[in-house]
């Protein structure tokens, strides 16, 4: 199981950084039209746009892989005995439930997208909207994730560093 989450892992890392690298050509070729051209293309803002929603809706669950999510633990972490374990048990299974509760209105969300297609692009907005399905699942999985290895023993439930052999 550690290997196909390494691997999904690896995956969810590549495809931010595929996004950011896509995000920061958009925004370099409207700078470079907008100084050197007589006009700019009108597609790379929603380019940018689109790319911020997936890089903000991956990077959701490795972010609370890694503990980088915002996270006020001062009171929690200053109880005495298991009661920060239990918390932090506690918080990850609200959002195992969180997530799964939101999964069919984000499905209900994507399929909206069907009929409508980005003004500029022209691309059928469903792919955009499947965003918030990605955001719920892999939040969700994530969260699953650390519930698991937190029952098992494996971790304490802080948090854990992004694998540096990816």
């Amino acid at each position: 199981m550690t290997q196909a989450f390494k691997g999904l892992e690896r995956l969810c890392r590549l495809t931010i950084l595929t996004a950011f690298l896509l995000l920061s050509a958009s925004v370099l070729l409207q700078v470079f039209a907008r100084t050197f051209l007589p006009t700019a293309p009108v597609w790379t803002e929603e380019l940018t746009r689109f790319c911020l929603i997936y890089i903000g809706a991956i990077g959701a669950g490795l972010a609370l892989r890694s503990g980088d999510m915002v996270n006020v633990d001062l009171l929690c972490e200053s109880l005495p005995g298991r009661w920060p374990w239990l918390l932090r048990l506690f918080s990850a299974v609200l959002t195992v439930l969180f997530s799964a509760g939101l999964l069919a209105a984000a499905w209900q969300y994507t399929r909206v997208g069907v009929r409508q297609t980005a003004p500029s692009l022209g691309w059928r907005m469903d792919f955009v909207h499947a965003s918030m399905v990605v955001l719920f699942a892999t939040l969700g999985l994530w969260a699953l994730m650390r519930v698991f290895e937190m029952l098992t023993g494996r971790h304490d439930g802080r948090a854990i560093p992004i694998s540096e052999d990816l």
